[in-house]
């Protein structure tokens, strides 16, 4: 549903002939079929705790742990987005993401495991929780199974949620009267603070909206059948996310 109540389209061409821009973004059709699911996601409970520093940290241990799994896949899809881009300007860029994954994620995650100790078999070889194995399966199957839209239509969910909740997060505590960039603040714990501000650096803003412009670009000229499936795959991205952050509550309450 649309903000004013009504259905949203089936059909790109359906909404893009009922909006009132003058450039509809694909990616705003997608988004907007994927609600309640969607701000179910930007606006989870978990992410809101997370914010405020009250999410329990057992909670969040355990969702590093599932998202450390996840993202050694996501690496791998990020990787066969690279092989399927069309220009040698997008696969650079989809590169320098793939670098900053590896370098600056991975020594987040490092620093966080050891300052919530988390011992080293749980970090390397964790129990999948069912959304997280659900999440690698999709992952894989649309890398492999799919073209360049496919692809997109599970990362570009998957990065624009973090940025769009992170960004919440920030714009929560933002001192007006500070210099340098809006950031969670010093009165969070670090792996709560810079996990938040990763996601809402102006890079990784700038970088979701050029995900984001990919999928903008290619999808339009997907045929229909091809534009269902992509919008299939993106609804399936966001009802996980929301499985995700559910997940971390059930687990670290022993459910």
């Amino acid at each position: 549903m649309t903000a004013n109540g009504t259905a949203v389209p089936g059909t790109y061409a359906e909404y893009a002939a009922a909006v009132d821009e003058a450039d509809p973004r694909f990616t705003d059709w997608l988004r907007e079929r994927a609600d309640p699911a969607w701000t179910d996601a930007v606006a989870h409970p978990f992410t809101r705790e997370l914010g405020a520093g009250t999410l329990p940290e057992a909670a969040f241990a355990e969702y590093l742990v599932q998202d450390y799994a996840f993202v050694n896949d996501l690496v791998g899809v990020f990787g066969y987005a690279v092989g399927q881009a069309p220009e040698m300007a997008a696969k650079r860029s989809l590169v320098e993401f793939l670098d900053t994954i590896t370098d600056d994620e991975d020594d987040y995650f490092e620093r966080s495991f050891d300052a919530l100790e988390v011992p080293e078999p749980r970090r390397r070889d964790p129990e999948l929780a069912e959304p997280t194995a659900a999440f690698i399966d999709l992952l894989g199957r649309a890398a492999r199974e799919g073209g360049y839209a496919e692809t997109l239509a599970v990362l570009v969910p998957a990065e624009w949620i973090y940025e769009r909740w992170a960004v919440a997060a920030v714009e929560a505590h933002a001192d007006p009267a500070a210099d340098g960039p809006p950031s969670a603040g010093t009165d969070l714990p670090f792996y709560y603070a810079e996990w938040i501000d990763l996601h809402a650096t102006e890079g990784f803003r700038a970088f979701v909206d050029w995900l984001r412009g990919q999928l903008d670009i290619v999808g339009p000229e997907l045929s229909p059948r091809r534009q269902a499936r992509v919008e299939s795959l993106f609804r399936r991205t966001v009802d996980l996310e929301v499985a995700f952050f559910d997940s971390a509550y059930e687990s670290a309450e022993g459910g």
